[in-house]
C-alpha cells in the first residue's frame, strides 16, 4: 500500500502567486555572492544582521497571537541564535522599523509560509558556508533533524486553517512579507 501525502491547496496557491516576491528577495548581495563562490564573513555578518532585525519584531507578533500548541510557536522562535552568530549583543543590531501588518491571524500565517520556509533553504546555506569555512551558521541550520517534519507540520496546520474567506489575506501577507524583508535587507 502506498501513503499519498495531501499538500493542501493553499501551499500551491501561495507559491505561485509568491514567486516573484520569494526569486527577487535571493537576489540580494549574500546569495549572490554563494552561488559565485565568493561569500565572505562579512556579507554573512552583514545578512544575519538584517535577519534578526526583521525576525525580533515578527517573534513579537507571533507571541502575541497567542497560537495553541499544535503550532509549536516557541520551536519557530529563532531570532535568540542570531547574536551569538554574529558574537555580537542583541542591542548591538537595528530593529526593521517597518512590518508587513501582522494583525490577523490570517497575515500571521502568510508570514509563517515566509519564514517557516526559509528554514529549509537555510539548511542549504548553512552547508555552503561550512563549505566556504564560514563559522556564523547556527541560525541557518534551522531546526536540524527536525527542520522537515515541523515544516510538514507547519503546511498541515495551515492547509487546516486556511479557508475561502482567508486564502487571499494569508496570500497577500506572503507576498508583502518577501518584499518588506526584500526591502529591510537591500536597505544599506
Amino acid at each position: 500500500m502506498s501513503l499519498t501525502l495531501h499538500r493542501p491547496a493553499i501551499l500551491q496557491q501561495l507559491r505561485t502567486e509568491t514567486r516573484p516576491y520569494h526569486d527577487a528577495l535571493e537576489q540580494n548581495e549574500f546569495n549572490r555572492a554563494l552561488q559565485a563562490d565568493s561569500i565572505t564573513a562579512q556579507a554573512t555578518h552583514r545578512f544575519l544582521a538584517k535577519l534578526y532585525g526583521f525576525l525580533v519584531p515578527y517573534e513579537a507578533h507571533l507571541r502575541q497571537h497567542g497560537l495553541g500548541p499544535e503550532w509549536q510557536p516557541e520551536l519557530r522562535q529563532r531570532a535568540h541564535l542570531i547574536p551569538a552568530d554574529l558574537g555580537v549583543g542583541a542591542t548591538a543590531l537595528p530593529l526593521c522599523p517597518t512590518m508587513p501588518p501582522l494583525e490577523t491571524p490570517a497575515q500571521l500565517l502568510g508570514a509563517m509560509y515566509v519564514l517557516e520556509g526559509s528554514t529549509l533553504g537555510g539548511q542549504v546555506l548553512a552547508r555552503q558556508l561550512g563549505k566556504a569555512g564560514i563559522e556564523a551558521r547556527t541560525y541557518f541550520s534551522g531546526h536540524g533533524e527536525q527542520t522537515g517534519p515541523l515544516w510538514k507540520s507547519f503546511c498541515q496546520l495551515l492547509g487546516e486553517a486556511a479557508t475561502e474567506d482567508n486564502q487571499a489575506e494569508i496570500v497577500a501577507s506572503a507576498a508583502a512579507t518577501f518584499q518588506t524583508l526584500h526591502a529591510w535587507i537591500e536597505k544599506p
